[in-house]
């Protein structure tokens, strides 16, 4: 079964996080939510690939049976407005889909 992982990384207090969070909830889209601060290690290792420590940033992950691809989406990079990054959830969700 095909299926798709949304990971955001988020900050306490951050109100672009919340905003991000409500966005994806509102669009009915699932996602974990890795606060910088708990996730420390995973979070130093997206922003050492991604080469940005925005957020928030967001990881998604196609998984294809034993297969997966990984793609990382960091702010004022890869999208400018909160709902430009929602819409690349949509466009993951949809690919992973047909």
């Amino acid at each position: 079964m095909d299926d798709l992982n949304v990971i955001v990384y988020t900050m306490k207090g951050c109100p672009f996080c919340v905003e991000l969070k409500n966005l994806l909830q509102e669009s009915k889209i699932d996602f974990f939510d890795r606060d910088i601060h708990e996730y420390e290690e995973e979070y130093q290792l997206f922003t050492e690939v991604t080469k940005s420590d925005f957020i928030p940033a967001l990881m998604i992950i196609e998984i294809y049976g034993d297969d997966y691809k990984s793609f990382l989406y960091v702010p004022d990079r890869d999208y400018y407005e909160l709902t430009e990054a929602v819409d690349l959830v949509k466009k993951h969700k949809k690919k992973i889909l047909n």
